[in-house]
């Protein structure tokens, strides 16, 4: 049984016999994008880190892997600005990073999924009391820590 197997018997309530189950690691180490790696990513192993089947499966991937992660050989991103999201649990988690051709960015800006929140929250309390505020906060699952920056 694999481990999402396990995830779903445990989810339909199936939990007496999964402690004395071992769980069967799948051959494509579940959740990789080597599929889908060239539309997402550059096939540079100066600036691309490899897939995880790579990384875990040959060693030439462990190398590649190791010299981007290490000090002194890491990735050296092309002079230029990118923007890039993944959906978070608030909502959109992005990064903004400007590139001057070092391996260290010129600028790194982090746009938390609270961001967003934050500039309507004047309009939820407009109007009310000032305990309104820890009911608005917790009805919009707002994450103080989050806006700091």
């Amino acid at each position: 049984m694999t481990g999402a197997e396990m995830v779903d018997a445990a989810k339909m309530g199936l939990t007496s016999d999964l402690l004395v189950k071992m769980a069967r690691p799948d051959p494509t180490l579940d959740g990789t994008e080597k599929a889908h790696r060239k539309a997402v990513k550059t096939d540079d192993v100066g600036i691309s880190l490899p897939s995880k089947e790579d990384t875990y499966g040959n060693i030439e991937g462990l190398m590649n892997h190791f010299m981007l992660i290490m000090e002194k050989n890491g990735i050296k991103p092309p002079k230029g600005e990118a923007y890039a999201s993944v959906e978070g649990g608030n909502g959109e988690l992005g990064f903004y990073v400007v590139s001057d051709g070092s391996e260290r960015p010129m600028r790194v800006r982090c746009r938390p999924p609270c961001f967003a929140l934050m500039s309507g929250v004047h309009e939820m309390l407009e109007g009310g009391m000032m305990a309104d505020v820890i009911a608005t906060f917790g009805t919009v699952n707002m994450i103080a820590g989050e806006l700091d920056r």
